[in-house]
């Protein structure tokens, strides 16, 4: 399967990256970066990547992975928080930060954009993927779970009691949240528009179906309103001054 919207908008970022160094290896910093299923295949792909990560079983994990992709001299791993991110990485040197599936579950996420602004290259960009507060309380509607539907409406954050996770975001947050520590939001997409809600039996019924979903999801990653119920949002911003 061809990669989904957020690969190609990498993908695209990082070949910008590699002609603005006049072909040399785009630097990344991975915040949150865990196991290593961004690092690993960026660094196979020519990049020099930093995982800042909490956890010291995901970055062994991280370096048996990288071992064995054969790319563990190109990437540094740093254990810390997201929150200490302006303390163990060099300040304007990476062309991207990554910062997928972080922003929900740091303490302070105005802090930690800041910090991923100070890492950023002048013209260096971030990629950040969230939880949909729109899509979590769509998809419990839809279930019939309409107490926790209507939680998720009125929580200040977009969540529930019950959850680890701190919040969630509608495209309209995102965007302010990253506008308002400097940068210029280039992209605003959504990550499962469709996969998440097509039964998996139809799928199955139909060779070509899972492809062409695929194909459908690439197409309408950016078209609201359906972007704007996508499991996840996903933007890219960038630092200009």
């Amino acid at each position: 399967m061809r990669p989904d919207a957020v690969r190609l908008a990498l993908d695209a970022e990082l070949a910008a990256a590699r002609e603005r160094r006049g072909g040399g290896a785009p630097r990344v910093l991975d915040v949150g970066g865990g196991s290593g299923v961004l690092a690993v295949p960026l660094a196979a792909a020519g990049c020099v990547v930093t995982v800042v990560e909490p956890n010291p079983n995901a970055l062994a994990t991280l370096h048996r992975r990288a071992t064995d992709a054969g790319v563990a001299d190109r990437i540094t791993p740093v254990q810390a928080d997201s929150d200490a991110l302006g303390q163990v990485t060099e300040a304007g040197a990476a062309d991207l930060v990554v910062a997928h599936g972080v922003l929900e579950v740091v303490d302070d996420p105005e802090k930690t954009v800041a910090a991923i602004v100070g890492a950023l290259a002048q013209g260096g960009a971030v990629s950040v993927v969230v939880a949909n507060r729109t899509a979590a309380l769509l998809h419990r509607a839809i279930a019939g779970r309409l107490g926790e539907a209507r939680v998720l409406a009125e929580d200040p954050d977009g969540r529930l009691p019950t959850e680890q996770l701190l919040r969630r975001y509608d495209t309209g947050a995102l965007s302010r949240l990253l506008t308002g520590a400097g940068l210029a939001v280039e992209l605003l997409q959504g990550q499962g528009v469709l996969t998440d809600l097509v039964p998996g039996a139809v799928l199955q019924q139909d060779p070509g179906a899972e492809q062409a979903l695929a194909e459908l999801e690439r197409r309408l990653a950016g078209a609201a309103p359906l972007r704007d119920i996508a499991t996840r949002l996903h933007a890219v911003a960038r630092r200009t001054g």
